[in-house]
């Protein structure tokens, strides 16, 4: 199968590092224009650089902005007016139990995981319908399905995602635009490493997340980690032409850890 995205501009929210940086990456391949973002310059500089080695000849470019808040996604939609694929990408995550989150941040992960995919989805929609042809996706989590018990929080904003998109495709019933989220599970992207195995070698990290699958997430039928490129292939594919009747889906890379049919 040869994806081809040439002519298409492609918006890559929270991309400047792990499974947005591999998504961007991989659609700056399929030759689509792409678009980084992220809140550091520096960060988004340091993306752009390879970018433009990993994808040799691709149109790439960015912006730092912080899409947490609704100031944010105005700057970006002044800045990129059209997009022909948007992947709602942005998220944070981390592990606290249930009884020590406050308010405020119920509230900051619902504004970075929740509302930015609508926020995004909201402004560059039109443009879509104009066009008759678009590709939305929410990068949810196998977390949507089984909430962990020690980042509740982010479980909640994971489910949400799902929803949000199946019901966005479905009051686009009928049109060239579509709508589906995917649900990554254990991969080891650059926070996962982090969270892990802080300042320990890739390998280290790597071995430490292995365990980790085992021990935490014993349905998983891979027994590893995904790596974001594993994750980037299947948004890839949505974004592309040849997935056009797949809408409303909710779409596992998740190595089988989700124990339904």
């Amino acid at each position: 199968m040869h994806i081809d995205l040439t002519g298409k501009t492609a918006i890559v929210t929270g991309s400047t590092r792990g499974i947005g940086f591999a998504i961007a990456a991989g659609l700056a391949r399929a030759g689509a224009a792409v678009v980084v973002t992220g809140r550091q310059q520096q960060d988004v500089d340091a993306a752009l650089a390879r970018l433009r080695t990993d994808a040799l000849g691709a149109t790439v470019r960015g912006h730092a902005v912080d899409l947490g808040n609704a100031a944010g996604f105005a700057q970006l939609a002044q800045l990129e007016p059209e997009c022909d694929i948007l992947v709602n990408n942005l998220g944070i995550f981390g592990p606290q139990p249930f009884d020590e989150i406050p308010d405020e941040e119920w509230t900051r992960f619902f504004e970075v995981n929740v509302m930015s995919g609508v926020r995004a989805s909201r402004a560059w929609l039109p443009g879509m319908r104009r066009k008759n042809w678009g590709r939305i996706v929410f990068i949810s989590s196998e977390s949507a399905i089984n909430i962990p018990a020690d980042m509740i929080h982010y479980g909640f904003t994971k489910t949400a995602n799902v929803a949000i998109a199946r019901g966005l495709a479905k009051s686009l019933a009928g049109t060239g635009i579509t709508v589906n989220s995917v649900l990554p599970g254990p991969t080891l992207s650059e926070g996962v490493q982090h969270m892990v195995a802080p300042g320990e070698s890739a390998a280290s990290a790597l071995e430490k997340a292995n365990a980790f699958v085992r021990e935490h997430r014993a349905s998983s039928i891979l027994q590893r980690v995904a790596t974001p490129e594993e994750v980037a292939n299947m948004v890839v594919y949505v974004c592309s032409p040849q997935a056009s009747a797949t809408t409303g889906a909710a779409l596992r890379v998740d190595g089988g850890t989700a124990d339904t049919i």
